[in-house]
């Protein structure tokens, strides 16, 4: 029995030293917490997590493009610069599969691009349409693009693809140095020219986000799928074909229509509603 009796005192001796410290710890960090001062409080940063809301981006672009035209048969050609690529986009932020990273945007453009023939030393010659050895045509676009977007507080990364139709409003054409155009033709289409236009569009970009503007800056590349002139417009029996493509660097104003981040009217006015009336069910009563 003395030797039970010793045995259970010396474990509840243990037990008791074991448990002091944790009970030590507990009570300092209980007072640590009842003690902490306003001056320290206004120290601690807390980090909230972005949730970006369904909102609606409305904006207008400026940019400068480079264009050319696929041949075929193949043409030796140069780049024409032109700084002229300006148009307003209405884009509709919005989840799909419960993620918030999609986008759908629209827009309105006007621009200039064209052609320019380059001296072939394999043929000594320069290749002309019209006479022209280079041409610019005004257009219109409507872009109807797939985004995925990226979003950080005050950064935006994206990239967007999709399709485009448009309309050739003019054209004029350019002698060159070996060139000679017919005054009736230069600033005119012949039947045989398409003036209708169509094909794909894509690019990548980032933004400075300042709620409630955001500053987009966009690398895009436009390729048609609409030739310039009909492909027998020469000869019933050998085609051609000509595809133009821009690469365009554009940068924007967008102003934002709703709230990117945080709670909008909707879920504040949901909210009262809840508190007023108590929870509300799936159909709003």
């Amino acid at each position: 029995m003395k030797k039970i009796l010793i045995t259970l005192i010396l474990a509840l001796v243990f037990t008791s030293l074991s448990a002091e410290p944790a009970l030590k710890e507990k009570k300092d960090r209980k007072i640590g917490a009842d003690t902490l001062t306003n001056e320290f409080l206004d120290t601690v940063t807390v980090k909230k997590a972005l949730v970006v809301n369904d909102y609606s981006l409305i904006g207008i672009q400026y940019g400068v493009g480079l264009s050319q035209v696929m041949w075929n048969p193949r043409q030796e050609q140069k780049m024409v610069f032109s700084p002229v690529n300006v148009g307003v986009t209405y884009t509709k932020y919005g989840q799909m599969f419960a993620m918030p990273f999609f986008a759908f945007k629209a827009g309105l453009f006007y621009a200039k691009e064209g052609y320019q023939f380059e001296y072939n030393e394999e043929y000594d010659y320069t290749y002309k349409i019209e006479g022209a050895e280079k041409a610019i045509f005004e257009v219109i676009e409507v872009p109807l693009l797939f985004q995925f977007h990226f979003d950080t507080w005050n950064f935006k990364f994206f990239a967007e693809a999709g399709l485009y139709g448009g309309y050739r409003l003019s054209i004029h054409r350019i002698s060159g140095e070996t060139g000679f155009v017919k005054p009736e033709m230069e600033f005119s289409f012949k039947d045989t020219d398409r003036r209708m236009d169509y094909g794909i569009k894509g690019g990548v970009g980032f933004a400075l986000v300042f709620d409630p503007l955001e500053f987009h800056i966009t690398a895009s590349y436009k390729h048609s799928l609409s030739t310039l002139y009909d492909p027998d417009y020469n000869s019933q029996y050998y085609y051609r074909f000509a595809y133009p493509s821009n690469i365009i660097i554009s940068a924007g104003v967008h102003f934002q229509l709703s709230k990117r981040t945080g709670k909008t009217k909707a879920a504040l006015k949901k909210e009262a509603k809840s508190i007023v009336y108590g929870d509300i069910d799936s159909q709003g009563r």
